[in-house]
């Protein structure tokens, strides 16, 4: 029987571990972004109810999972809750709640149920750079699955959403998500 990972809730949204030495490929560099506009603040954008619409690709490419996202979001003093709920294409839901802490200088902290350990990220310009290491459930095991994630402010409403998922710096798949703010 062939098995193949399907991730739930694996985009949201937002670690600290670093992609394997079998990734071959580098990352973008975050100060590329630093005069894109419009400036993503993150507390702003992420404030209020957003809707976002997704997909889970595996490794070739094929769209295995289809899903959409409610999320509640609020912040007081650098400190934010984002609260989400998946509703995925085989009927199946999902929640999962980031709690996120501002540290300045455009730097943040998150941390969630179904996180291993802290994510780690920053932003500059209209780009949101993060990573960090979901448990995933799959057929009664869990794995940790490293995720490099990028967000895109296109306008004062919409975000783009591109996150690849790695295990043992081997490539899985990406989650690509756009978010509209309501």
């Amino acid at each position: 029987m062939k098995r193949r990972l399907i991730l739930g809730g694996a985009a949201s949204a937002l670690g600290t571990v670093a992609l394997g030495s079998l990734s071959g490929c580098a990352s973008q560099n975050l100060d590329s972004y630093r005069s894109e506009k419009p400036v993503l603040d993150l507390q702003q954008y992420f404030n209020g109810t957003l809707d976002a619409y997704g997909v889970f690709t595996d490794r070739s490419g094929t769209v295995v999972k289809r899903f959409t996202v409610v999320m509640q979001c609020t912040w007081k003093d650098g400190q934010g809750v984002l609260d989400e709920d998946f509703s995925y294409s085989d009927g199946s839901k999902q929640k999962r709640i980031w709690r996120l802490t501002s540290l300045g200088g455009g730097r943040y902290t998150g941390q969630a149920d179904d996180v291993v350990g802290q994510a780690q990220g920053q932003t500059q310009g209209n780009a949101f750079h993060w990573n960090y290491t979901l448990a995933l459930p799959v057929d009664g095991t869990v794995y940790e699955v490293q995720f490099d994630d990028w967000m895109y402010l296109v306008n004062d409403r919409v975000m783009l959403n591109k996150a690849s998922m790695r295990k043992f710096g081997i490539y899985l798949g990406e989650v690509t998500l756009s978010f509209s703010k309501r």
